[in-house]
């Protein structure tokens, strides 16, 4: 796996992350992506960007409902993989493996279907935001479950402040975006 370089943090696409002041609740800023996904150059450069991060002999791509959806699909698609998908509670039809795991604000759960992945299997987990990193280090979990292996976290932006790496232990984390 490529370290990100570090002009990365100036490149154009940025400028397409909208942000909300008090969504989803007072005192949060939320990082919109709609404006970068709707432009299509913006996106493109990311998805692209997000692809040099992958290392090789990777199986799969693993995308975190909902919005590690829109790139995990594209990096796949990009990259010739399949897509595996991390669900919250009840939108699988089939046997699932779920963790509970506390979110800035309560609690949530996650779900994968059991034979989604088999041991041996190395992934990487996709998303569009690192926060506090519950929801990846869940996923995480998830997959450890299944006897894969999590070869990296790719993020499109990382709210670096939270420490949400500390979270992923060992797991390598890359970020094409960084808030401080």
């Amino acid at each position: 796996m490529r370290d990100l370089p570090e002009n990365s943090t100036t490149q154009a696409w940025q400028a397409c992350i909208r942000d909300v002041p008090d969504f989803p609740k007072p005192g949060i800023i939320f990082k919109d992506i709609a404006p970068l996904v709707a432009n299509g150059p913006a996106f493109s450069a990311v998805v692209s960007e997000l692809a040099e991060l992958v290392g090789p002999d990777i199986d799969a791509i693993v995308g975190i409902e909902s919005r590690g959806f829109i790139f995990g699909a594209a990096l796949a698609q990009k990259l010739g993989l399949g897509l595996v998908t991390v669900r919250k509670p009840g939108k699988l039809p089939a046997e699932v493996h779920s963790v509970e795991y506390e979110l800035e604000y309560g609690m949530d759960r996650l779900e994968i279907h059991r034979d989604a992945l088999s041991t041996g299997h190395k992934v990487v987990i996709v998303d569009d935001l690192l926060a506090t990193g519950g929801t990846a280090a869940a996923t995480v979990e998830l997959i450890n479950k299944l006897g894969a292996e999590v070869d990296a976290c790719l993020f499109v932006i990382e709210l670096s402040f939270l420490n949400g790496k500390n979270a992923l232990n060992d797991i390598k984390v890359q970020s094409l975006m960084h808030v401080e």
